[in-house]
């Protein structure tokens, strides 16, 4: 498969944000949550503000907001803006056209790959940011940690 964890880097910072909404974060301060390098942070949360999806103050008291509300952005939306390319990976050359399987997989996998990834869009445009924030907010409660 062709996904990388910049999605689940997106969809972690995203969430922050959402969740500490009244005030900007900081990339040490999402990097410190995900127990990541800043640099790393940094370049996703790139990805994030040119797809318009955050926004970025500079100076003292500078960092990082969202730039629509958490329900206006979806899992699939976090997706879009840091992964490029197909989901899962095609042939890297052709297959052999001697071979009855070589000169038909391409086709057979295109129809198969392209079905899985209209299901993992189709999912991922169910979910938003404010969703999260809302499960992760219950399961704190829950767990008798909220602060």
């Amino acid at each position: 498969m062709s996904l990388s964890s910049r999605s689940a880097v997106a969809i972690h910072a995203l969430t922050m944000l959402a969740r500490w909404s009244d005030k900007s974060l900081t990339s040490a301060e999402i990097a410190e949550s995900l127990a990541s390098n800043p640099v790393l942070v940094r370049r996703v949360l790139g990805s994030l503000r040119d797809a318009d999806l955050v926004r970025s103050t500079e100076g003292r008291g500078g960092g990082w907001t969202l730039a629509r509300a958490p329900r206006a952005i979806t899992l699939h939306d976090a997706y879009l803006a840091v992964e490029t390319g197909p989901l899962l990976s095609r042939h890297p050359h052709p297959p052999n056209d001697a071979c009855e399987v070589g000169r038909n997989m391409q086709a057979l996998l295109e129809s198969e790959f392209q079905d899985a990834e209209r299901a993992m869009a189709e999912r991922l445009g169910r979910t938003t940011i404010a969703d999260l924030v809302t499960k992760v907010l219950a399961i704190e409660r829950e767990a008798g940690l909220s602060r």
